[in-house]
């Protein structure tokens, strides 16, 4: 892969719960720029126990974060309104489909289901 790549937040759990997959497929990354939206960030930090904390804020210093500034959030506000009533679209999928937008980045995601509106979406691997 060459292109910029924008994590969900289903694929970091995963390689975070050390699943074999995971770590084989973010050790097949070179020098892509990697970024997480600000609600990936909130979503695993909604989930850590405390004693995971610090292993967290380290992983996540690997990834640019994109921030939630007027342009995301006007973007995600209209990526709801459009997609929500027909594909369920919550904000924070329509969040982190607005960041994956403004930084040109690939989403990588296991739910590429929930995001019809990004023209670039990879599933990393299959889970079953």
């Amino acid at each position: 892969m060459a292109d910029a790549l924008l994590f969900d937040t289903d694929v970091l759990i995963e390689y975070l719960r050390g699943r074999q997959r995971a770590a084989q497929f973010f050790g097949s990354l070179d020098d892509e720029p990697l970024y997480v939206s600000v609600i990936t960030v909130a979503e695993l930090y909604a989930g850590v126990r405390e004693d995971e904390e610090r292993s967290l804020a380290d992983f996540l210093e690997l990834f640019d974060k994109v921030p939630l500034d007027s342009a995301v959030a006007r973007r995600a506000g209209l990526l709801t309104n459009h997609y929500g009533p027909t594909h369920g679209t919550g904000l924070a999928d329509a969040v982190i489909a607005a960041s994956a937008d403004t930084t040109n980045a690939t989403l990588v995601t296991f739910n590429d289901r929930h995001y019809p509106m990004v023209d670039n979406v990879t599933v990393p691997w299959s889970r079953e």
